[in-house]
């Protein structure tokens, strides 16, 4: 069952009993009912009043971009450094529950020279009165994610645009609720989607266009990380993120890989995913590594975990496009989004950064993408790589995203990524557990757009 609408108290304790009755890899009742009411998402749309998209709408124009940040733990923080390096942007008001942790984000507004933001802390929603205020344009939601869809619905409804931290949303009926929100409203619900704002992704993207690699085929995408002792902290995303392991079995975490090769396949611009099968291994790995790190009277010994160590899905798209996607976030291995793009002509290939181009010299071997870095290079990262790579996070693909959103607001563009590249971007993940839990059958995948990705 999804943890969604569990305060962070709940969501604590649950640290405490996350295996109770979900011993094994069977689905539970309350799981298959669950998955009953996602699977129907994905055969019809819930019935709604027929609203205009909100594709290619832009921003209103700003000089400044006042902004409401809500959450400021570790990932929020850095990306608040980053906002503040950010000409024409104003943070005037911070939320997070814990009151330390917005006392230090102000000193940090302070030290950049802004006046000191207003400081919310009063209780879980009290990010309420942060959306309700008259000098905020923009939510910026740096949350566990089951509170992003709740903060970016409820700001939208007051009149604000959202940024909001990856996965967007974590079932398909929220997936909707973003887009159906945004449509009624029309305000803005941005991912903030990082890895399309990568150096290699977004010279790739670039190559692409430029039809380096031909009519694209196939992509390939990945989140593979190593977050053992993340998730087996007491502290941090320790007191949430493991929880998904003993509830689900899918891809919780899809965007990152994803993103780019969506950006690649123009996916929203003339093509768009269409259905998908996913499978899990068997879980051994998170349950390994607790037997060998944890006490044996801690109360983690008595979790059960459900999801497999690596899910693989296949997506395939309206223009007969396939694209590999994989989560696997307690193996030993190197890190690695795979990034993989193929077309006629040759193929791009992460980790390390690899070209192959049809009929090149040196044979059916992989070549440096160096020669092609500066003709292929991204202007964003020509004009800011320098300040990008000195002041954000993830060799600086943080700074180039928050200098992005900033920009689009500030002159008035269309947001790179909106809310139905939220939502689809975030939709694999509850369609991953859906095939799984289906035998690895084959399950629709909603249109989000309802018919406008074909312009």
């Amino acid at each position: 069952m999804s943890s969604a609408g569990l305060t962070r108290r709940e969501l604590i304790q649950a640290a405490t009993v996350l295996g109770t009755g979900l011993a094994g890899t069977g689905v539970t009742a309350a799981a298959a009912a669950a998955h009953g009411k996602e699977e129907a998402m994905t055969n019809a749309e819930p019935a709604r009043v027929a609203r205009e998209t909100m594709r290619g709408v832009p921003f209103e124009r700003r000089e400044t971009v006042r902004i409401g940040m809500i959450g400021v733990g570790g990932r929020g923080s850095g990306l608040l450094r980053d906002l503040l390096g950010v000409e024409g942007t104003q943070v005037t008001a911070v939320c997070d529950v814990v009151k330390e942790k917005t006392e230090r984000a102000a000193e940090r507004v302070e030290k950049a020279g802004q006046p000191r933001p207003a400081l919310y802390s009063s209780g879980e929603k009290d990010f309420e009165n942060l959306c309700q205020r008259d000098d905020v344009d923009l939510v910026y939601i740096a949350t566990p994610w089951d509170w992003h869809v709740p903060m970016a619905v409820y700001a939208m409804k007051h009149g604000k645009h959202t940024a909001v931290e990856v996965p967007a949303a974590v079932t398909l009926s929220d997936c909707w609720k973003l887009v159906d929100t945004s449509e009624e409203t029309r305000r803005h619900c941005v991912m903030l989607e990082n890895c399309c704002y990568g150096f290699w992704e977004m010279a790739v993207n670039t190559m692409v266009h430029q039809g380096l690699f031909g009519e694209i085929t196939h992509g390939e995408a990945a989140y593979i990380h190593d977050l053992r002792d993340i998730l087996l902290a007491d502290s941090g995303e320790g007191l949430w993120r493991r929880k998904p392991h003993a509830e689900r079995n899918g891809n919780f975490y899809p965007t990152h890989g994803l993103g780019p090769v969506a950006w690649y396949m123009d996916i929203h611009k003339g093509d768009r995913f269409t259905r998908l099968v996913s499978m899990s291994s068997r879980e051994a790995s998170l349950t390994a590594y607790r037997d060998a790190k944890v006490a044996s009277d801690s109360p983690k010994r008595k979790e059960k975990y459900r999801c497999g160590d690596m899910n693989t899905s296949l997506l395939q798209t309206a223009l007969g496009r396939t694209v590999v996607l994989q989560h696997d976030v307690v193996t030993p291995r190197p890190y690695d989004r795979i990034n993989l793009i193929a077309g006629t002509k040759g193929a791009f290939r992460d980790y390390p950064a690899r070209i192959f181009l049809d009929g090149q010299e040196g044979g059916h071997d992989w070549q440096s993408p160096e020669p092609f870095k500066e003709k292929y290079q991204h202007p964003l990262w020509k004009n800011v790589g320098e300040l990008a790579r000195k002041l954000g996070g993830h060799g600086g693909m943080d700074f180039i995203m928050n200098y992005r959103l900033v920009q689009c607001v500030r002159e008035g563009l269309p947001p790179d990524i909106d809310v139905y590249d939220a939502a689809a971007w975030s939709a694999p993940g509850p369609l991953s557990e859906l095939s799984v839990a289906k035998g690895s059958a084959a399950v629709e995948f909603p249109d989000f757009t309802r018919g406008k990705w074909k312009g």
